[in-house]
């Protein structure tokens, strides 16, 4: 048991950190991805649910659920605009959550077994640590950090 702890204690390191972030970005990156997919490829259906679920403008806010899952679950997998594309995600679970879930709810322990507030922390997590160390995020943004603070843009002319 105390080698488990050490090696533990070892892994929990900041070098570390990687490991945790990789693996919350493929999977939850992944799950979007998928849903967004079946989505998008059924707008028609979806319209439909949204339309149920009394959602304004049900064609238009199923296309841009879909597209956001779609989009932001690649963007996810890969690291890239982490932090950026985790806010259009929390919100589509917030309004996931407002608009259909709560309607459901009876109580307390109904919310906590829900599936959507787990999906808006990971988001929110991701907001917070960005992609980590194996993501197109560490690999591009040192250099475009670097390119755009020697060159600043031009002021504009009055």
């Amino acid at each position: 048991m105390n080698g488990i702890l050490e090696t533990l204690s070892r892994l929990r390191t900041k070098t570390a950190e990687w490991l945790p972030q990789l693996l919350t970005r493929v999977f939850v990156g992944y799950f979007f991805l998928e849903t967004g997919w079946g989505k998008v490829h059924n707008l028609d259906a979806m319209t439909e649910r949204f339309r149920d679920w009394g959602i304004p403008f049900p064609a238009f806010n199923a296309a841009l659920s879909g597209w956001t899952e779609l989009v932001g679950g690649a963007l996810i997998i890969v690291g890239l605009a982490t932090r950026l594309i985790s806010i259009p995600l929390i919100i589509n679970m917030v309004v996931a959550i407002v608009s259909v879930k709560l309607k459901k709810l009876e109580g307390a322990n109904d919310f906590f077994e829900l599936d959507e507030p787990l999906y808006a922390l990971a988001f929110f997590w991701l907001v917070y640590s960005g992609a980590g160390k194996v993501s197109l995020d560490a690999l591009i943004g040192p250099r475009l950090l670097a390119r755009f603070r020697r060159s600043p843009a031009p002021l504009p002319s009055p």
